[in-house]
């Protein structure tokens, strides 16, 4: 199929996947907030214009122009005005505004039968549950996703099948003509090994992973060993003799170390010359949870460092500074990704499928860690807020003193516009970069 039509399927696979993240991410807060029974108005995938709508019952369910998001809006999701009662503004100070504002927005379809289903009104209990079902709902897609990737699709693996046998032993990065006088043959080439030959034993010791004998050539520099083969459904046995070699180290990150000096680092070990043919292996169910484990906690480190790597991130856009392969994209990145992975038509179909549902099941892992961040306008920031007024009601009551109430969470709206400001421009900046120097994940 034309690379460019693969490309674009790419891109659609990943933006519907995205597209429906969202709104399930949605029927994560609508859910428990129907369930106790908090009356919700709308229930919009997107912003902007309402391209289409349609109501059930008291809620109105619809797609916005803008596909960058979603969101359900509850009513009373704010106090009313603690002093008189009102919504309106009672004051011309701009921080009082910005609150009294979002009161008025918050009840302006409260009527006298909804007393009872204002949001703000809800235990602390039930409003932390209705916050965190949005980042639950993403959790529970990207670990079904993990599922269906590693017990579906397997996992890329190397099999004890010989996939090719070099013919020179080259130094890192030189290359030599296997013509040439210059061409110093490989253990595995003297030892004339061919490529499909199974390795059954090494050194006396019977191969059951590519991994395990790996590293019994890497330790066996020097050291004349016998290697058996089963070649063709025979057995075949020879000799051979592992030479130092420079290996690249590789960190903890998956890229190669490098010292004080900035410079690559390399370890001598024993080298063979030989590769091995992979395999998609099926995993077992055990091997889901560490996956996504795993998966989740290098995404919490990206966040946790989110100031330093946007920084770095701007430096690749303005400047010659790389990008970081492990650092974060946009929507844009996502979408260039996933349409070069649907055009490697070099690469079987079922390994592209496998990679553009990993690539859904981190967006999922991301978009759940992201939205558990203690800031406004995140879903954090509205459980951090009803924790607060769980713990000071708590304190009232321990001390004698008169319950203060639901918190006034729409005093933190100033804070809310600066941190989505914030965001608005890291977007912005991560759409440019995406554009102008794409992150290369594939060399």
């Amino acid at each position: 199929m034309n690379p460019v039509i693969l490309f674009i399927l790419g891109v659609v696979f990943v933006a519907i996947g995205v597209a429906v993240s969202i709104a399930l991410h949605e029927v994560g807060h609508l859910l428990p907030a129907k369930l106790f029974k908090v009356r919700v108005t709308k229930y919009m995938i997107g912003f902007g214009p309402t391209l289409w709508s349609t109501r059930k019952g008291e809620t109105e369910y619809g797609v916005k122009a803008i596909p960058l998001g979603g969101y359900v809006a509850m009513i009373g999701m704010y106090p009313p005005n603690k002093e008189d009662g009102s919504v309106r503004p009672s004051s011309t100070g701009m921080f009082q505004t910005l609150a009294t504002e979002a009161r008025s927005a918050a009840h302006e379809e409260v009527g006298p039968a909804d007393e009872n289903r204002v949001f703000y009104r809800l235990p602390v209990w039930k409003k932390v549950i209705i916050m965190l079902g949005g980042p639950a709902m993403n959790l529970l897609i990207g670990l079904v996703l993990t599922a269906v990737l590693l017990m579906g699709f397997g996992v890329s693996t190397a099999t004890t099948t010989i996939a090719e046998v070099s013919k020179c032993q080259v130094k890192a990065g030189e290359t030599v003509d296997p013509n040439s006088p210059n061409c110093q043959l490989t253990p595995a080439a003297v030892a004339k090994l061919q490529p499909n030959d199974v390795v059954t034993s090494f050194d006396g010791k019977p191969v059951t992973s590519w991994a395990e004998m790996s590293g019994w050539i890497r330790a066996s520099a020097g050291k004349a060993v016998q290697i058996t083969v089963d070649r063709g459904g025979k057995s075949v046995t020879t000799q051979v003799t592992p030479v130092l070699s420079a290996r690249p180290v590789i960190g903890g990150n998956g890229l190669q170390a490098k010292g004080a000096d900035g410079k690559p680092l390399y370890e001598e070990v024993g080298f063979l010359g030989i590769g091995a043919q992979t395999a998609m292996v099926p995993q077992p169910a055990s091997s889901v949870l560490p996956m996504a484990g795993e998966n989740i906690k290098q995404i919490a480190g990206v966040i946790l460092n989110l100031p330093a790597r946007v920084v770095g991130v701007a430096q690749a856009a303005f400047g010659s500074e790389p990008r970081d392969p492990n650092g974060p994209i946009s929507v844009v990145g996502v979408g260039r990704v996933a349409g070069e992975v649907a055009a490697m038509d070099q690469v079987p179909l079922q390994s592209r499928v496998s990679a553009l549902v990993g690539l859904l099941a981190g967006l999922n892992f991301a978009l759940a860690v992201f939205n558990l961040v203690p800031l406004l306008p995140l879903d954090g920031g509205h459980v951090a807020g009803a924790l607060y007024e769980g713990a000071r009601r708590r304190i009232a009551k321990l001390f004698g003193k008169p319950d203060p109430g639901a918190f006034d969470i729409a005093k933190l709206l100033p804070l809310t516009y600066v941190v989505a400001s914030v965001l608005m421009a890291m977007s912005a900046l991560l759409i440019y970069a995406d554009i102008v120097k794409p992150v290369n994940l594939f060399g």
